[in-house]
């Protein structure tokens, strides 16, 4: 069975490695919607643009991890674990964001685009969820009915007379 869920959760985690690039090529902090302030750029301490191409790093290993959840239940629950601690992650990261946007936290959003970015981070965090929930239910199933047919053994045929 394939896992829908997941390949919606890779599909995100490539939007958000894309505008990660966005980000790393002007030099910027934030995300699209969250500008962020002189102050905050003033005080990150490294270089911006190389942290975002870390962050272009993380999006696409979130993306291979949800890949990893559309196969057929393969990894187990190292991959499951992956997958949560990220869950868990990025969920936290869309928390800070959703406050910023309802201006109970920090800087409140620059532009309506906040809106299109908190409703992808809503359905990456969802997405990834369910497609975790999804794999561990089709690993504890059993393998799938050709995947099972093709590990039975077949019956050894009878010699040529």
């Amino acid at each position: 069975m394939r896992n829908g869920w997941a390949v919606v959760a890779a599909a995100c985690a490539l939007v958000y490695a894309a505008a990660k690039v966005d980000f790393a090529v002007r030099g910027e902090l934030g995300l699209h919607g969250f500008a962020a302030s002189p102050e905050a750029v003033r005080e990150y301490g490294g270089t911006v643009a190389l942290g975002q191409w870390g962050n272009v790093a993380v999006g696409l290993v979130v993306a291979a991890l949800a890949v990893a959840l559309a196969r057929p239940p393969r990894g187990g629950a190292l991959l499951r674990a992956a997958s949560w601690v990220g869950i868990v992650l990025v969920g936290a990261g869309f928390v800070v964001f959703a406050l910023r946007a309802v201006r109970l936290v920090g800087e409140p959003p620059s532009s309506w685009v906040a809106w299109v970015t908190l409703a992808l981070g809503a359905l990456w965090v969802g997405s990834w969820a369910a497609a975790t929930v999804r794999h561990r239910v089709s690993a504890a199933s059993g393998p799938t009915a050709p995947a099972a047919a093709a590990s039975r053994p077949t019956p050894r045929s009878a010699p040529p007379p």
